[in-house]
């Protein structure tokens, strides 16, 4: 039988999951002082762990600072569920990109949040607040309010009964405005960032569904310069989601 585990080493467990989850984009690198300040762990305890992490390859020595390491990264590529997602979506996401000359996003739900799996740029335009392995908040984003639309009642409570941060003067931080937005994107299979999540773009999103009208993911193309533009490319998007949905599941849908 395996040894029981001692309690301290689920803290400790949990503790470095903290110093992980302290790295943002615009904390990328972080000193030991830093870390402990931003996650509450203590010095001592974050000096530690650091170097238990390091050993590991969760972390890295950056020029400033500690970095998030390669075996992270590693571990991601292992996902199953994100991983064939981008495999069957990859082409399709290509050809959206060649077709609207967009920022191509694709994106899965976690919690409150949208997590990016995949991103295909465009040179001549640059969408800064999407990245790769990056969140935002679902009730900000087109691709959030495509996923949420079709999510569960209790998913949807959750997120209304939640913070609605505004991360713009244009996001929608009402919970009966939201809902009765989401209402409209059900319906229309369609969903709009209008200058949400960042002033000056406009983004059009679509929810990618299982068999079932289950959201499985959603995808979007961001950098059109007005809503009447973002409405021109709602086709390609929708047209795009039902491909990958239909590719996932053997040409069931």
């Amino acid at each position: 039988m395996p040894r029981p585990i001692p309690q301290d080493s689920y803290s400790s467990l949990r503790r470095a999951f903290v110093l992980l989850d302290s790295f943002t984009a615009d904390r990328d690198e972080l000193s030991i002082r830093e870390l402990a300040r931003v996650s509450g762990v203590p010095r001592s305890t974050t000096h530690r762990l650091v170097q238990e992490l390091m050993e590991w390859g969760a972390l890295e020595q950056g020029r400033s600072g500690m970095r998030l390491g390669v075996k992270l990264f590693e571990l991601g590529a292992r996902v199953s569920s994100p991983a064939s997602l981008r495999d069957v979506a990859l082409p399709y996401a290509h050809n959206l990109n060649e077709v609207t000359k967009l920022t191509v996003n694709l994106a899965v739900r976690e919690g409150s949040d949208i997590v990016y799996v995949e991103k295909i740029s465009t040179r001549s335009l640059r969408v800064p607040h999407s990245r790769l392995g990056g969140r935002l908040s679902l009730h900000a984003t087109g691709l959030g309010k495509a996923i949420l639309a079709f999510s569960d009642a209790a998913t949807v409570g959750a997120v209304l009964e939640g913070e609605l941060p505004a991360l713009t003067p244009r996001t929608i931080s009402d919970p009966q405005t939201l809902l009765t937005e989401l209402a409209t994107v059900r319906r229309l299979r369609i969903a709009y960032d209008l200058e949400e999540s960042q002033l000056g773009l406009f983004c059009v999103a679509a929810p990618i569904l299982s068999p079932r009208d289950e959201p499985i993911a959603a995808i979007s193309v961001t950098g059109a310069r007005a809503h009447s533009q973002a409405e021109l490319f709602a086709p390609a998007v929708q047209m795009t989601a039902l491909a990958i949905a239909r590719a996932l599941h053997g040409g069931r849908h």
